[in-house]
């Protein structure tokens, strides 16, 4: 179903999930005297993509069970909304789902007509959150985002970077930060309820406008779905820019992070086999975000061009990444990439960036 919002790309509205028409009047006449417009899903499956990134997200009575067997993350701001008849088993419904709230119709209707109005104040709107993924091995996912969070800082925004993958190398080192002091995952692996932003922000290696969330040198450890939803809920408070890197292999915290990307970006070298391991990636990537693209980094040593990777693919092309060998000498030193604002990758970044937020980074043309 189609948005059901006029408002800016960078506010998201309320999330209301129901396929019960006389349920979904209700809601509709509420969410209007709270001036605000909504986004329908008719089931859990439609709701996914939309899910983590809804301010506030409204569960009809008709579609708990069904989002209860999804295995929809547990997030903020979630209400089980019906009327009395049809609420009897949804209190125990309500606790496993997550819910913060049972809203029962007529009586809660003030109440909710608060909640939306809430979602329509101006004020710090949720952090945008960019998502890379490799579509083979050594694509240059894990420096595409590092890029993009450096840019981002470089613009002024709060940014946090997200290191999703638990095979990875590090997001420190491909900034130079391995020797900053700050929580690793290892000590957040817990966290499955409401994080305080400030004090996570406050915990994370961190230079100027940019915190990083990586990994240790110890043992590889799974981050649970629930400490990654409310990681994730706390970066939307507290920050403004949110890159995370995911592992080719989508585990549950890596599908709870993708479903809550703004846009997603797969990194494709431009080579046959590389496209064809991307086509996998991709394949299992999409039915989480609702806007995935690609990347297409050079060389082309059998002169395959971006146009056709991305046509194999069944995405959108994003952007090129011409080859830039001073980058991984650069790397090597410990310089951070796109830290000078120049060269191939800079440049994208800077597009990127200024795309979703409207934010040009110092310096920038």
């Amino acid at each position: 179903m189609p948005s059901r919002t006029s408002l800016p790309p960078h506010r998201r509205p309320p999330l209301v999930v129901t396929a019960d028409g006389d349920l979904l009047d209700d809601l509709l006449r509420l969410a209007a005297a709270g001036g605000v417009e909504v986004e329908v899903a008719a089931d859990s499956a439609a709701a996914r993509t939309r899910w983590q990134p809804a301010p506030l997200v409204l569960v009809g009575s008709d579609q708990a069970q069904a989002c209860l067997r999804a295995r929809l993350p547990r997030r903020s701001r979630l209400v089980l909304v019906g009327r009395a008849s049809d609420m009897e088993p949804g209190w125990q419904v309500a606790d496993l789902l997550g819910a913060e709230h049972v809203a029962v119709l007529p009586a809660a209707e003030p109440w909710l007509v608060d909640q939306f109005a809430e979602c329509g104040v101006d004020g710090a709107m949720p952090a945008r959150v960019v998502a890379v993924v490799g579509g083979r091995g050594g694509a240059g996912a894990s420096i595409l985002a590092g890029g993009l969070a450096v840019t981002a800082a470089r613009a002024r925004l709060r940014t946090l970077l997200l290191d999703a993958d638990p095979l990875g190398g590090g997001l420190d080192l491909v900034l130079g930060w391995e020797q900053l002091e700050g929580l690793r995952w290892p000590a957040l692996t817990g966290a499955d309820g409401r994080v305080d932003a400030p004090a996570l922000v406050r915990a994370l290696p961190s230079r100027g406008d940019l915190v990083v969330l990586s990994w240790d040198r110890g043992d590889v450890l799974a981050v649970p779905a629930e400490a990654m939803a409310a990681t994730l809920d706390a970066a939307r408070r507290g920050r403004e820019f949110v890159v995370v890197d995911l592992p080719r292999q989508l585990d549950d915290a890596a599908v709870t992070a993708l479903q809550s990307a703004d846009r997603a970006f797969v990194v494709v070298p431009a080579e046959l086999r590389a496209t064809a391991a991307a086509a996998r990636v991709a394949a299992v990537a999409a039915p989480h975000c609702h806007d995935l693209s690609v990347i297409v980094r050079g060389p082309a040593p059998g002169r395959l061009r971006a146009a056709e990777v991305a046509r194999a693919l069944g995405l959108p092309l994003a952007g090129t990444l011409r080859p830039e060998p001073g980058l991984c000498r650069g790397l090597e030193r410990g310089e951070a990439p796109a830290a000078g604002g120049r060269g191939p990758l800079a440049d994208l970044c800077q597009r990127i960036v200024t795309e979703l937020t409207g934010q040009a980074p110092a310096g920038a043309a």
